[in-house]
């Protein structure tokens, strides 16, 4: 047996996630029907983690198993493209890889990064590439709130109700903002994430922003441990897997 990882971008618009659905299009599944197309039997793919529907990936990491070595690696990347690039998804780079690597058990971090088009006019250029904020958002209260949510916490209140994880408790590593121009962007490392966990972190950060919500009122929220205290989760269409560290 012969395993490879791919790292591959994808615009996420038109997906319903990475995860296979049988009844809509996904990430995992158009990257398995391409293989298959290719290699003339069934593969699995195994990605890194499960990204939401419309959600994006500068650097998504996976991997694939099959009996026979690959001879000729270039040409089977140029043939992968040649089928995945119609739906905007891009294989970057494909490794040899031992049997003991795994896409997603192997990570020891990932990089979530989230984009908010802050301005007065809807972006046309960058449609679908962030999320659009009319009202203008208060970037130092942002800032400010954010570093709350630094280290190991139980992060209960950002925790989709479907989310499938055996405990809510994770530690962020880093969270940079950052703006340029009408641009605020918000980098989350930590070795895993809850379900909405960064869609939910940044819709709360944005109710601060709008001062719809204190700085202390994030914090009480936070530690409320309490879902139904949450604001509205921010749309999939901002968010980023920038990369995933092994």
């Amino acid at each position: 047996m012969h395993r490879y990882q791919i790292l591959m971008e994808y615009v996420g618009t038109s997906f319903y996630g990475w995860q296979y659905q049988k009844k809509q299009i996904t990430i995992q599944g158009t990257v398995e029907e391409v293989l298959k197309k290719i290699l003339k039997k069934k593969v699995k793919v195994y990605g890194s983690g499960r990204t939401d529907a419309k959600v994006h990936a500068i650097e998504q990491s996976a991997h694939f198993d099959v009996k026979k070595k690959i001879d000729n690696i270039k040409k089977f990347f140029n043939t992968l493209n040649f089928f995945l690039n119609k739906n905007f998804i891009t294989i970057v780079k494909i490794n040899k890889r031992p049997l003991t690597f795994h896409a997603r058990y192997s990570a020891k971090k990932r990089i979530y990064k989230y984009l908010i088009y802050n301005r007065e006019s809807l972006p046309s250029i960058d449609r679908d590439r962030g999320w659009y904020v009319k009202k203008k958002l208060d970037y130092k209260l942002i800032k400010k709130a954010s570093h709350f949510l630094k280290g190991t916490h139980d992060l209960s209140v950002f925790r989709a109700s479907n989310c499938s994880a055996s405990s809510p408790v994770r530690t962020i590593n880093s969270l940079m903002i950052k703006k340029n121009n009408d641009i605020i962007e918000i980098r989350i490392k930590s070795r895993s994430f809850l379900k909405q966990q960064v869609r939910s972190i940044v819709g709360c950060l944005k109710y601060v922003g709008e001062k719809k919500w204190t700085v202390n009122k994030f914090k009480k929220v936070v530690i409320s441990k309490n879902r139904n205290l949450c604001a509205p989760p921010a749309p999939g269409t901002g968010l980023y897997l920038e990369k995933v560290i092994y």
